[in-house]
């Protein structure tokens, strides 16, 4: 049927409010038009859509059995407006800190998703260790940062939220160390050169994992870049311990089998109490389940 969707507009708003003039209104259109469209309607379809009286208008049959299909077509119509105007009128700016590990092998994804659908909203990433993302966040200097946890550095009084869980490994060469067979303790690794990340969470974490088996760790390496101590483990000068998340393409690399069993980690999301709407939107990347639930530790 050659339908104009006006028509089915029309309809919609009479059926749900059960007046022509109420319709009209809404509509910003005559109460004539709005009478008109019905009758158009119902002749094109050749069924009587409203029983109409002077007290009050009531669906038929028919139009009950029409509206059931009109009105989740008309809410998706809503939506997909209300989602277009938003992307228009969504401005500004959003301030994020995070380390460089973090940004290139997780929050990328996130970054070009939402630069694409919110191309007016300009992109301000900080890069700091997690230490430092938590004086980003206390200074105001973002927005949000997303950072290893535990981080005791993060004040409880910021929202925070759980995005993400993963696992820390000892990576080495093959040809360097041919281990792939063995299973180590932590003391066994304490007698081969190790590579680790200088002051920061993740140091904090390992100093913390060997202290509690009673060993101390003393690293080969102390870097600021996990990219680079891959890069150092590649060419055979220790073992590196990196989250598994920088894994997913690595052909040079084995993780080392480990004894003891290291407690996972969590990349955690902790934001401002009072966002800007861009940092609202972005966060709604995550799917968080309460705005006020706060897990630091």
């Amino acid at each position: 049927m050659d339908i104009s969707l006006e028509l089915y507009k029309v309809f919609y708003y009479v059926a749900v409010t059960l007046s022509f003039s109420e319709a009209s209104r809404q509509l910003y259109i005559s109460q004539s038009a709005v009478s008109q469209s019905i009758k158009t309607l119902e002749r094109k379809l050749g069924h009587a859509l409203f029983i109409r009286s002077t007290k009050q208008v009531l669906l038929t049959a028919e139009g009950e059995m029409l509206l059931s299909h009109v009105e989740p077509a008309i809410h998706l119509i809503q939506k997909g407006e209300s989602l277009l105007e938003e992307r228009t009128s969504l401005q500004g700016q959003l301030r994020i800190g995070a380390s460089d590990t973090i940004c290139r092998y997780f929050l990328i994804p996130y970054l070009e998703k939402f630069h694409r659908e919110y191309p007016d909203v300009r992109i301000r990433v900080t890069n700091q260790t997690s230490i430092g993302c938590a004086d980003l966040l206390e200074n105001g200097q973002v927005d949000l940062i997303v950072t290893n946890a535990p981080n005791s550095y993060l004040h409880p009084r910021y929202p925070s939220f759980p995005i993400f869980q993963f696992q820390d490994c000892f990576v080495a060469s093959p040809t360097a160390f041919p281990l792939q067979e063995k299973v180590l303790t932590l003391q066994e690794l304490t007698g081969y050169p190790i590579l680790m990340l200088g002051r920061s969470t993740t140091s904090e974490y390992l100093h913390n994992l060997f202290s509690s088996h009673h060993l101390k760790l003393i690293p080969e390496v102390e870097l600021s870049s996990n990219d680079l101590l891959m890069d150092l483990a590649r060419i055979g000068l220790g073992i590196a311990f990196v989250p598994d998340y920088m894994l997913a393409k690595e052909i040079f690399l084995f993780s080392l089998q480990i004894k003891e069993k290291l407690p996972a980690r969590q990349l955690m999301l902790t934001c401002q109490e009072l966002l800007p709407p861009a940092a609202q939107k972005f966060m709604e990347y995550f799917h968080l389940e309460s705005s006020d639930s706060k897990k630091n530790s």
